[in-house]
């Protein structure tokens, strides 16, 4: 992997990490498009995802100050509870690292079917959140569940997590203010422990091809275009405005398995 792979593939992940359109499932089309090895690239995996993390915690610095300042009062209080809520949303997330990790990883080899047909699952569960509510409410703790089982699913590339959490929470009747943030939030320990996971694995610079150029270059180019998409989303999610990303993903998802059948 040269600079310039690594520029254009940091950027996509920092886009489509915020935005409902699958990072995971973009990055392994844009490694298949430019050529790069998705075994040997795996490092770069997990320090463009590492980048993502920082973009969350700097958009969401004062939210994160404030529940753990709530936390530490030792109180069963709204930030108390937020916090445990967002523990439960891990829960789906967390049995399937623990127990299906290695299944998981079958999946990122590059298979532009697969990857096109989860493009077109998150497309329909964008589509979704246009059915009418009579009543929106703020997430409770079976909501959280349910929303982390959305997560779970989506460590399949090509089902956007934004996307499957989002849709998931609208669709059981949350509140759009509510949503985004809890999405965002909800994704911070898994992902901080997949990538201290992988980077404990002995074998992962053993697999891995990339010099410590396209590295940076990579991490910068994910945190910075993280940023923007994340804001981005927020206003979009309070906006309503998903239909555009539902008609995305259907069509990149379609092109994709077009494209890996011929």
């Amino acid at each position: 992997m040269d600079w310039i792979e690594a520029l254009i593939l940091g950027i996509v992940q920092g886009l489509t990490e915020f935005l409902p359109v699958s990072s995971s499932g973009h990055l392994e089309l844009g490694k298949v498009i430019l050529g790069v090895s998705a075994e040997r690239s795996l490092i770069f995996t997990v320090v463009v995802h590492g980048a993502t993390v920082m973009s969350t915690i700097v958009v969401f610095y004062k939210d994160i100050q404030n529940l753990l300042r709530g936390l530490f009062r030792f109180q069963w209080n709204e930030e108390t509870k937020y916090i445990t809520k967002l523990l439960f949303s891990m829960i789906p997330v967390l049995f399937i690292g623990l127990y299906f990790s290695e299944e998981v990883e079958a999946f990122f080899s590059g298979d532009l079917v697969f990857v096109g047909s989860m493009l077109i699952i998150t497309a329909v569960l964008l589509s979704l959140t246009y059915i009418p509510r009579k009543s929106r409410r703020k997430i409770n703790f079976l909501d959280a569940l349910l929303i982390g089982i959305a997560q779970a699913a989506a460590v399949l590339p090509g089902i956007s997590r934004s996307g499957a959490t989002i849709s998931t929470g609208l669709i059981i009747g949350n509140k759009k203010e509510n949503i985004a943030r809890f999405s965002f939030l909800m994704v911070l320990i898994p992902i901080i422990g997949a990538n201290l996971k992988d980077l404990m694995d002995k074998d992962l610079s053993a697999k891995s091809d990339v010099t410590a150029l396209p590295l940076i270059i990579g991490f910068l180019a994910a945190f910075i275009s993280g940023l923007l998409a994340c804001k981005w989303m927020i206003n979009l999610v309070k906006k309503g405005k998903l239909i555009y990303f539902a008609v995305y993903c259907l069509v990149i998802g379609t092109a994709a398995i077009l494209f890996g059948i011929l």
